[in-house]
């Protein structure tokens, strides 16, 4: 395959990510996950990796794996047409949509729309962490690591980005897996 002809591919698959995914960046990580492993761009531990990676920093997590994704398969070009990729659909219909959703936002049958789409974005977060779950939790340290910032998420109510932090330097302590 030439390489804009991957470009191209990298541009549609991620349009079609963002196309497809209502509730925002969290409901999209199932649909970026199912395509990157589909294409065999990326494997179900590195697919983690890189969610923890783009996880670990500012913005939102559909933009980073995206760059990151088309990073990986077609370099900077690559990066560039899965962010735009992932970028365009939200933003035309966001435009098509928008006066439609102001306007009837308080109405009943939009409740009850919005009310659907919301455990559906839950049930897709599920869903991931039940097929990540073994590649990512295997073995002592990542069931320490991970149990810790749990805890320290729940019942400390430690600000995302300090549990971030303190998961990162708990590896750091722990080695690698």
């Amino acid at each position: 395959m030439t390489e804009w002809k991957l470009v191209g591919e990298v541009f549609l698959v991620f349009a079609r990510a963002g196309l497809l995914a209502f509730g925002g960046g969290p409901s999209m990580i199932p649909l970026i996950r199912a395509e990157t492993i589909r294409h065999h761009w990326l494997t179900d531990v590195e697919f983690v990796d890189a969610l923890a990676m783009g996880n670990s920093l500012p913005g939102p997590i559909a933009t980073k794996l995206s760059g990151y994704v088309g990073y990986r398969v077609a370099g900077w070009p690559g990066a560039l047409a899965a962010t735009a990729g992932m970028a365009f659909p939200t933003v035309v219909l966001l435009l098509a949509v928008a006066g439609v959703l102001l306007r009837y936002k308080d109405a009943r049958w939009m409740q009850a729309v919005m009310g659907g789409l919301r455990p559906a974005a839950v049930a897709l977060l599920i869903v991931t962490v039940i097929e990540v779950w073994p590649s990512s939790m295997a073995g002592w340290r990542p069931l320490v690591i991970g149990g810790a910032t749990l805890v320290s998420l729940l019942a400390f109510h430690v600000h995302p980005a300090i549990a971030i932090l303190g998961a990162g330097m708990l590896g750091l302590l722990l080695g690698p897996r």
